[in-house]
């Protein structure tokens, strides 16, 4: 991909994060309720944010995976971000991450937004799987993959060491197969 792409839902536009975005990633990102199942320590200053949106943003420039902004329609704000990391090109599959601003949680926001990069991948990216690592207790984040079509397939036992603890994840997937474009 050489040009970024721009995804549109009812509701939401997805766009490249710019350094711009980098108070509103911070806000969020500070805050303990975001990071609790994160793989990041919760935010301090707003340097975190722009290394953030530098590293989504280099790994877009080096063909490894791509993170949108989620911004409402009615402004160009960030109030979360979607996307793929993890691109395993010769398996021809990928991880999903997302999270959002809480004030937003519970809006449907998630389930809108998702599929549309779903189908990004399937039909852009040549994606044939596509994989998400949820803690056991992320029972929002669980809910969102079974509405929009994820299949658990299994707990991965003390897969991470993260915070000074084992902890262990729940592996949901997607087949392009199983995918009921919309």
């Amino acid at each position: 991909m050489s040009q970024f792409p721009t995804l549109e839902t009812k509701r939401f536009i997805l766009r490249q994060i710019k350094q711009d975005d980098s108070q509103e990633i911070f806000q969020y990102f500070s805050m303990d309720e975001v990071t609790k199942f994160y793989d990041l320590e919760s935010f301090t200053n707003i340097e975190q944010a722009e290394e953030l949106i530098r590293r989504w943003n280099q790994r877009f420039e080096n063909n490894q995976g791509i993170r949108w902004g989620i911004t409402l329609r009615s402004e160009g704000s960030v109030i979360g971000t979607c996307g793929f990391h993890g691109w395993a090109k010769n398996h021809c599959k990928i991880e999903i991450g997302y999270e959002l601003a809480p004030e937003y949680w519970r809006q449907g926001i998630m389930t809108e937004v998702i599929p549309k990069i779903i189908e990004f991948g399937f039909n852009n990216l040549g994606l044939n799987r596509i994989e998400a690592f949820v803690e056991p207790e992320n029972m929002g984040s669980r809910k969102v993959l079974e509405k929009v079509g994820f299949t658990e397939e299994g707990i991965l036992k003390e897969h991470f060491y993260w915070r000074n603890r084992f902890v262990d994840n729940v592996l949901y997937a997607l087949l392009k197969k199983e995918y009921k474009f919309r």
